[in-house]
């Protein structure tokens, strides 16, 4: 009779099954409504709601990697909200600064290099591979920008520290994926012995990268000067702009994390008018955000964690005693007191979604050595997904600049 009736209603099948649409728009909702519970009643990042539905995934097999592999639609919505984050994030760097104080430029260059000795070098100690150890350390350089970007905007963050963590981010970033790119090199060297594709695609990816990155900053900076960036469809334009770089990066094998965060410094240190748009580009971008912290939050599976976990916490507080040692150190010379070298590692102490694209790199190319690393990755990623954007809100408390309210107080003087 059941079947009859769905006949008479064409249903396409019976029982009617959801498709992928209901379940995509279901974990939004799910994400949505657990991050402002975890806000309003824990006081804790939106993002911390986002990463437990994306573990929640992982745990009923449904992870980005509950295949093995890194599943390729959700990669391409990592790629593109980090994209739209690291743009946003490298158009806040303002380079004249960086000249101007040469100490904190040093720091940046001292923590991101303690960090990849002392990481590559004490996981050496535990009886981990140097091939593991190095391409941990490699993997690790940079801190997450999708995490110190959202969290930094979400509290409404301004100062010494929150602009500082802003520009190491944007610099480790830069390093971490030069870094990686001699890391495939050199497992490529290993395995062909070929010297001149060691060394020409590394170099390849880098300048092909800056040159992507510059074309998308001069357009952008053309189209805005005739356009307001508080239009909506002038905003939607500035979207279209960087996802076209995004898939020109995608398809010429350049990388998908320095384009964009090239393109905004770019963008900010060479035109002179302040450049003011919605964060995150709006709705839309505001939506891959979201789905950002689901997907990378699902990239741990059960057996990496029962075999990584130990060392991938060993690997973390490894690489927040590096960085605490070099910024702390540094911290009289750049500028800023102790506390606020302590806070300012603290809140470069994330690492997931960066570490996931650069991961998934290795996974590509030198599946035999990302099979390897795969444990310690994961695992590393799955205890900083919730940890990492709580780190950054401590660290932010520590340094005084953690201002949620202060809107709120501005309207009300008025």
């Amino acid at each position: 009779m059941m079947n009859d009736l769905a006949n008479f209603l064409q249903f396409s099948a019976w029982p009617p099954r959801p498709d992928w649409l209901f379940w995509a728009s279901l974990t939004m909702v799910a994400a949505g409504v657990l991050g402002e519970f975890v806000n309003r009643r824990l006081g804790l990042p939106r993002v911390v709601g986002y990463s437990v539905v994306g573990m929640i995934l992982a745990a009923l097999g449904h992870g980005i990697f509950a295949n093995g592999a890194l599943d390729a639609r959700l990669r391409l919505v990592v790629d593109l909200a980090l994209a739209l984050l690291l743009f946003e994030m490298g158009s806040r760097v303002n380079l004249r600064w960086l000249r101007n104080n040469k100490a904190l430029l040093g720091a940046s260059a001292a923590e991101a290099v303690v960090s990849f000795v002392v990481v590559g070098y004490g996981l050496t100690l535990l009886g981990v591979s140097p091939l593991v150890s190095i391409s941990c350390a490699v993997l690790t350089m940079a801190s997450s920008a999708a995490v110190v970007g959202r969290v930094g905007a979400e509290l409404r963050a301004a100062g010494q520290v929150s602009e500082r963590m802003l520009a190491l981010t944007s610099l480790n970033t830069i390093y971490g994926v030069l870094a990686h790119k001699l890391l495939l090199g050199w497992l490529a060297l290993d395995q062909k012995g070929d010297w001149l594709e060691a060394v020409a695609q590394p170099l390849y990816a880098f300048v092909g990268s800056v040159i992507v990155a510059a074309l998308l900053a001069r357009l952008t900076a053309g189209l805005m000067r005739r356009l307001d960036l508080r239009n909506e469809n002038s905003v939607l334009m500035l979207l279209g702009l960087v996802l076209v770089a995004l898939s020109v990066a995608r398809v010429l094998n350049l990388s998908t994390l320095l384009v964009p965060l090239l393109a905004g410094m770019i963008l900010r240190n060479t035109t002179e008018r302040p450049w003011v748009w919605p964060r995150h580009f709006g709705t839309a971008g505001g939506v891959l955000v979201l789905m950002l912290f689901v997907a990378v939050g699902s990239a741990w599976t059960l057996q990496a964690l029962a075999a990584g976990a130990v060392l991938a916490l060993a690997l973390l507080l490894l690489r927040l005693v590096a960085k605490a040692i070099a910024l702390t150190g540094m911290a009289r010379l750049s500028g800023i007191d102790t506390r606020q070298g302590v806070a300012l590692a603290v809140c470069l102490s994330p690492v997931s979604g960066t570490m996931l694209v650069l991961f998934s790199e290795v996974q590509l190319h030198h599946p035999q050595t990302a099979a390897l690393l795969a444990p310690v990755i994961l695992s590393t990623i799955a205890l900083m997904e919730l940890v990492g954007p709580i780190a950054v809100q401590w660290g932010l408390r520590l340094a005084g600049e953690h201002h949620p309210e202060t809107p709120v107080k501005e309207a009300a003087k008025r």
